[in-house]
């Protein structure tokens, strides 16, 4: 009996290869292997392919004039670096566009995507080589429109000085904390780079352009890349550590509101002639003798009201005039002295 239970199988849960299910306990799973990275993306290569598009895809970009002269020298590289994902491309210099299509031999169908997206940067100035990153997986791309977040045109400009800086010194600046390729073209900001660095590229030029300096952003971020790089840092509240900068309220010139007045469709009422007035006053009438005396009349008044509301200053004046010049003579007196003492000091 021994022997036929030593070759027979043992029942299932004995032998340690297989365990039952228990109620409010879940099974092993494949996945819950710790050595696994669930996160890992295969990458979509040549050897490791998905399966070509049923139907072409294309996608055309327009560009300005001036950038012809630059992509007609460029194209070559750029059909060169398109043809290694498999995407076809066109350069139609009538309409000045630009135009990328899928083919069969298309391994990568999120591919398309990223070939518009380097189409539309060269046509916003970026260079070929840095327009080419953008085929990589972990970059993305971004264009900013800033026309219509300023109003005026003189506050506009000033603005997008700002994200420039003298000599690009600001612009710069931005590249190196954000990990991103910015330009600003016109009126749109272009920015190329990981996702993270896109998101702050966007929030700083649009705090800009609402009237908060980049520096301000800029400094913010310089203090949180130091605390990302120290690992104690990580489950404690950064708000302390970071600046928090107050709107000061400048005073301000207020505008005088202009009260409009009230449409009427007649025209206005015809000002009056000087014929209309001096019939109305009565001297259309008169000769010219008594129309003299009446201006004399006028002038004598208007001299009286005049100094009346100068008041004591013409009484001073009259002071002046009738007070003795003893002050005069005295200062003359003295010059004549000095004089005289000067010319017998010459001739000793």
């Amino acid at each position: 009996m021994a022997e036929q239970s030593s070759g027979s199988k043992q029942p299932p849960g004995k032998d340690g290869t297989w365990k039952p299910f228990r109620k409010g306990k879940k099974p092993d799973m494949p996945w819950e292997d710790p050595n696994v990275d669930k996160w890992y993306v295969e990458p979509v290569t040549k050897e490791n392919p998905l399966p070509p598009p049923l139907e072409e895809s294309s996608f055309a970009v327009l560009f300005p004039r001036y950038r012809e002269k630059y992509i007609r020298e460029v194209w070559p590289l750029v059909s060169k670096t398109l043809k290694e994902y498999e995407i076809a491309c066109e350069l139609n210099l009538l309409e000045g566009s630009m135009t990328v299509k899928t083919t069969r031999k298309t391994f990568d169908p999120y591919i398309i995507i990223k070939a518009r997206d380097m189409i539309k940067l060269l046509s916003r100035s970026f260079p070929v080589e840095k327009a080419a990153k953008i085929l990589q997986d972990d970059v993305f791309s971004d264009i900013i429109k800033i026309k219509n977040l300023v109003r005026n045109r003189e506050k506009f400009v000033k603005r997008r000085q700002r994200l420039v800086g003298p000599n690009g010194c600001t612009l710069k600046a931005i590249e190196l904390v954000t990990d991103c390729y910015v330009m600003v073209q016109g009126n749109t900001v272009s920015a190329m780079g990981p996702i993270k660095g896109i998101k702050n590229v966007r929030k700083l030029v649009e705090d800009c352009m609402n009237n908060i300096h980049p520096i301000y952003n800029i400094k913010t971020l310089m203090i949180k890349r130091e605390l990302m790089k120290d690992e104690n840092m990580k489950g404690v509240n950064w708000s302390k550590f970071l600046p928090s900068f107050k709107k000061k309220n400048v005073k301000r010139k207020k505008k005088k509101i202009k009260q409009k007045k009230e449409y009427t469709p007649f025209p206005p009422e015809q000002m009056p002639r000087k014929v209309d007035k001096e019939l109305e006053s009565g001297e259309y009438f008169l000769s010219e003798e008594q129309k003299r005396q009446r201006a004399k009349a006028r002038r004598r008044e208007e001299k009286k009201a005049a100094e009346v509301e100068e008041g004591g200053t013409s009484q001073k004046r009259k002071r002046k005039e009738s007070a003795p010049n003893s002050e005069r003579l005295e200062s003359s007196s003295k010059k004549r002295r000095s004089h005289r003492k000067k010319k017998t000091k010459k001739r000793k």
